[in-house]
């Protein structure tokens, strides 16, 4: 008896680790001391010293249930992205920057060129947000999962100066609300998508192309998450204050939006202010999800909201569109009671 006749091929993982490393190379900061396969992953802080109060943000998720879309499809490159999109968005929604990502896969047998290809995109989401990939995880869980299944989450660390941070603290009436444009459903509401589709989920019924949507069931749900990183610097590089953010993760509008204001804000926001997206028109009337279920669910075409005083509207416009992100002014910022009215 030895451990690969208990289900963990050594090997396998040998393997895997060499087959990702062309796509962790692309993604190396100079900051990064040492290379991929030590005990632990090295970046260095020399240049936190030059700000005035450096604060370390973090932020660690997965891509739900959304990875079972990738196993039907047997597409495995872009998973990864979602992975890194969910961690660095919520880091880069308090005002930081992002410094190094590392992924967990846990998996019910090692694959090499699976594992390579989901750490490709993992690589790739890395390359967008300009965060160094400095290590991870490969776990084998025989016994535990089916062989075909795993799973995928990641932790991210980034920075920022305390003075930059985005904290809704001088929020006030009056505000303007500039919402960003989603890729589709990103990486939350997934077992509702799944139980909607429920006769779809094969890999005939994802290659199935939806004139509604003007591609097939399957790209438009595994449309990877957008990275807002970039565009939320631009802002910064702009000389926009960003006063709040809101990343639209799971619980959709009602509860993330909140979570934006301060006491004694209120956020309103204009339904047709933007396009929604045709997955959600097609998710609702297959579901027969009542509107309000769609809005506490999924981000519904936007997946950030920024406030910004309405003198500096344009601008900020201006520098979202500079990172190839799609702004809305979807709403604004009233006195009364913190919550979000939808109309």
């Amino acid at each position: 008896m030895d451990y690969k006749k208990a289900g963990v091929d050594i090997e396998a993982g040998y393997k895997s680790v060499e087959l990702m490393k062309e796509h962790v190379k692309k993604t190396m900061r100079e900051e990064v001391l040492g290379g991929l396969g030590g005990f632990s992953g090295a970046f260095s802080l020399a240049k936190i010293k030059e700000m005035e109060e450096p604060v370390l943000l973090s932020g660690t998720d997965g891509c739900g249930t959304k990875v079972k879309l990738a196993i039907i499809m047997d597409q495995h490159d872009t998973i990864g992205i979602d992975a890194v999109a969910m961690c660095v968005n919520d880091i880069a929604c308090a005002g930081g920057e992002p410094l190094f990502f590392l992924d967990y896969i846990a998996c019910g047998k090692n694959y090499p060129e699976k594992i390579a290809s989901i750490v490709k995109g993992v690589a790739e989401g890395c390359l967008q947000s300009e965060a160094a990939l400095i290590g991870g995880e490969t776990a084998e869980h025989p016994g535990l999962m089916p062989e075909e299944d795993y799973d995928l989450a990641g932790f991210a660390v980034g920075v920022c100066d305390k003075k930059d941070m985005i904290t809704g603290e001088h929020l006030q009436a009056g505000d303007v609300l500039i919402g960003m444009a989603s890729t589709g459903v990103h990486s939350n509401g997934f077992s509702l998508v799944r139980k909607v589709f429920e006769k779809e989920l094969t890999k005939e019924g994802l290659d199935t192309y939806y004139d509604v949507l003007g591609k097939t069931l399957g790209e438009a749900l595994l449309a990877p998450t957008r990275i807002y990183v970039k565009a939320l610097k631009s802002l910064k590089e702009a000389g926009v204050q960003v006063k709040a953010c809101s990343h639209i993760t799971g619980g959709g509008f009602y509860e993330n939006v909140p979570r934006m204001l301060k006491e004694g804000t209120h956020a309103v926001i204009k339904k047709d202010s933007y396009q929604v997206p045709p997955i959600f028109k097609l998710l609702a009337e297959k579901g027969e999800i009542a509107e309000e279920m769609m809005y506490n669910t999924f981000n519904m075409g936007l997946g950030m909201i920024v406030a910004v005083d309405p003198s500096q509207v344009d601008a900020a416009m201006e520098a979202i569109r500079k990172t190839g992100d799609v702004p809305y002014v979807v709403g604004s910022i009233e006195a009364g009671e913190k919550g979000v009215t939808l109309c």
